[in-house]
């Protein structure tokens, strides 16, 4: 069976553009593959904020990072884009956090060139194109000597301005030229957040490298990361619920609300039912219809 960085590579080679549904943990990977996204996107904000409660400004740690990533690839069988920030301070960081995402099940990452702590109020600036390009190249011998197929997505922020705090200046030249340096050390695809106006042009600057997006579907641009949606949902509706469970005593939820038709298959209840139910006729041991719900 292909490993997952080259059944992700198949799906971007193909050339017809594609979303990866968001998956901020091992049930919502299962929910965008039960709905037939045909990949994965685990983000680092979503990731950090349900997880561990905590900002996506660097101080969520890549080996937190790809603990949770494994939670989530292990239980897929489509492949999971995970998102790396810049892969640790050194070089020796992005060659040894990308062989633990290779033998995560992870079947790609975007490494970024902020410099940390990022997205803060820290006014930071990016890393050296020649920074960039060395966690690239660490990357791609990592993938080398693992001898598995991974793709290396290169996050680019400098159409992330300062004033909406982020790296960059905003120049549309200077994007390029990282662009294009970072395909030179190695990069399979291209991500340049936040401008959706300016990836037509991107897209055109680069024919023949692939071109990602978050959130958001662009005519000419390879695939779309979805995140943010899904976790914000989720927190909203934990803090009406439980907000109203404090100050009234009780929820206006009806029973029916309590459950859906897609929950025991999305955790293997049913798989798991029939298991136990075989081991206990094979030993002699009492068996019922049903199981607790």
């Amino acid at each position: 069976m292909a490993t997952p960085g080259a059944r992700l590579r198949a799906l971007i080679d193909k050339g017809e553009h594609f979303i990866a549904g968001e998956a901020f943990s091992a049930l919502t990977g299962r929910i965008a593959q039960h709905v037939g996204f045909p990949a994965a996107y685990m983000g680092g904000h979503a990731c950090s904020a349900f997880h561990y409660a905590v900002p996506d400004n660097g101080v969520f740690s890549q080996v937190e990072m790809i603990e949770q990533s494994a939670r989530i690839a292990q239980v897929l069988d489509i492949p999971l884009i995970a998102d790396a920030d810049t892969l640790g301070e050194t070089v020796a960081d992005a060659y040894h956090f990308t062989r633990r995402y290779i033998r995560a099940g992870v079947g790609g990452y975007h490494v970024e060139d902020e410099v940390n702590p990022k997205h803060s109020r820290y006014v930071n600036g990016l890393c050296s194109i020649a920074d960039m390009q060395a966690r690239i190249d660490a990357g791609v011998r990592a993938r080398r000597d693992v001898g598995q197929d991974f793709v290396i997505i290169a996050r680019c922020d400098e159409l992330y301005p300062s004033e909406r705090g982020g790296g960059g200046t905003g120049s549309l030249e200077e994007a390029i030229r990282r662009g294009q340096a970072y395909v030179e050390a190695g990069a399979d695809v291209l991500f340049f957040p936040p401008m959706p106006t300016q990836v037509p042009e991107l897209v055109k600057a680069f024919p023949n490298v692939p071109v990602a997006t978050m959130g958001f579907t662009i005519p000419g641009a390879a695939f779309n990361m979805a995140t943010g949606t899904g976790w914000i949902g989720a927190a909203k509706l934990h803090l009406a619920r439980q907000r109203e469970l404090f100050e009234t005593g009780k929820m206006s939820i009806a029973p029916e609300d309590m459950a859906f038709p897609e929950k025991y298959e999305l955790i293997d209840q049913p798989f798991y039912d029939d298991l136990i139910a075989e081991w206990a006729d094979k030993t002699g041991r009492q068996s019922r219809p049903n199981s607790a719900r």
